[in-house]
Formats: structure tokens, C-alpha cells, sequence
């Protein structure tokens, strides 16, 4: 499922059948995936800690922190779109309606609209 060919809705689909399966359902309240949240981004945070930024940077190219990187990426990644679902936003939306609103606050100078920004 490479990020160039995977719509965001078949991952989405993939991770909701994946906790349905397991009738972690009930469990998965806004506030709860929002909390698991948190605790997903301080584990990738922990594959970071104590690096100097060089060494963060290089990080990806070692086999061992390369996989933990990408576990722990998931986790965020699959918590994001469990919260996604179960609060009816649509995350393409989302994301392109931030962005939007990031490119007036933060403009680039001399640069036009972002692309694909709403």
C-alpha cells in the first residue's frame, strides 16, 4: 500500500475493520483515541530522545530505529484515522482547509496560494 497509489479512505477502512474485528469499538470514544494519541507520539518521541539533530536526521537509515520509526509512525498514523471516523471529520478536507488557513498566516514571501489549499 504505497503512500502514492493508497487513498487515505482505504486506510481509514483498513484500520476501522482491523479494530471491529476486535470490538475495540466501544472503547474508541473521541476522548480515548484522542488521549492514545498522545501516548503513540510520546513512543515515536522516545525513538528521538537524546539524539543530537544530526543523529535524528540519520536515524531513518539505521535497519533497527528505521523500523521503530515507522511502528510507532503507524500507530500516530492509525490512531489519526480511527479519530477521523469516528468523529465524522474528513481528513483530505481537513487537512487542505489547514492548510489554507496556514498559508494566510504564515505566508511565504513572494509566494502565490498553496497548492491545493481551499
Amino acid at each position: 500500500m504505497p503512500d502514492p497509489t493508497t487513498p487515505v479512505a482505504a486506510l481509514k477502512d483498513a484500520i476501522r475493520r482491523f479494530a471491529a474485528a476486535r470490538g475495540w469499538d466501544p472503547y474508541h470514544t473521541p476522548k480515548n483515541l484522542a488521549m492514545a494519541l498522545a501516548s503513540e507520539v510520546g513512543e515515536l518521541c522516545d525513538v528521538f530522545r537524546w539524539l543530537t539533530p544530526d543523529e535524528s536526521v540519520a536515524a531513518a537509515a539505521d535497519p533497527g530505529l528505521r523500523e521503530a520509526i515507522a511502528d510507532e509512525l503507524a500507530d500516530v498514523a492509525n490512531i489519526v484515522f480511527l479519530l477521523s471516523s469516528h468523529t465524522g471529520i474528513d481528513l483530505s478536507d481537513a487537512v487542505a482547509a489547514k492548510l489554507a488557513k496556514n498559508a494566510v498566516k504564515y505566508p511565504a514571501p513572494g509566494a502565490g496560494p498553496v497548492d491545493g489549499a481551499r
